[in-house]
């Protein structure tokens, strides 16, 4: 008698299990990216409008906004580290981003301070979170302050780039009054490109920046 062919095991696996259909691919969402309001106005409005004002011969030369930094010193951490907890979570929650914890670089003992002991919180803003924070910082945060008739327009650098500092966290309205314990102050950076402060003073009025108008003697 002929001996009987043995079939390879992958055959006969093959042909023991059923064809399985194959389950189709899902779809790809495409989360559309919506630009921020304020870049878009930069882009289509303030470009044009420096590049006529001051000359420039490309679009290049005209400042922009790089970075906004936001530090919250908390001197008293030194007596209350809780202090400090709350005002990373406040800046936190105004900011939408991580911050990052400062320490002494030194210490002082008049103040209780040791070299290295946590008193601070700061972030820093690019790109379209930047963007969106000034957008509400402007229309939102600064309306709210007491007695607001303008930011000053003397506290630029010399080299284009702007602080202003608040007393209060609670003028921002993600900020939950009945919740804050410990009202803290914080300084804000606008670092931009521009050459001169009034480069510089021009593209933050052009971003809707409420300066102080001088009263005429």
């Amino acid at each position: 008698m002929a001996k009987e062919q043995k079939q390879p095991k992958e055959q006969k696996e093959k042909k023991a299990k059923p064809e399985e259909k194959k389950a189709a691919p899902a779809p790809k969402v495409v989360e559309e990216k919506i630009p921020a309001r304020l870049k878009e106005k930069y882009n289509k409005e303030i470009v044009p409008k420096l590049k006529e004002q001051f000359g420039y011969k490309s679009i290049m030369q005209v400042p922009r906004l790089s970075k906004i930094v936001v530090n919250m010193g908390v001197g008293q951490a030194t007596q209350d580290q809780k202090i400090l907890e709350e005002a990373v979570k406040d800046l936190e929650t105004i900011t939408g981003q991580k911050v990052s914890v400062r320490t002494s670089k030194k210490a002082i003992s008049n103040f209780k301070l040791r070299e290295g002991m946590k008193i601070g919180a700061k972030v820093t803003l690019r790109r379209e979170i930047m963007y969106e924070f000034l957008d509400r910082f402007i229309s939102l945060a600064l309306p709210r302050m007491r007695d607001f008739r303008g930011v000053p327009d003397k506290s630029f650098d010399g080299r284009g780039n702007y602080t202003l500092g608040l007393k209060e966290q609670i003028i921002f309205p993600e900020i939950n009054v009945d919740k804050v314990t410990k009202v803290l102050g914080m300084d804000i950076t606008f670092v931009t490109t521009a050459q001169t402060d009034k480069e510089a003073l021009e593209l933050l009025t052009a971003f809707g920046m409420p300066f102080r108008k001088k009263e005429n003697n």
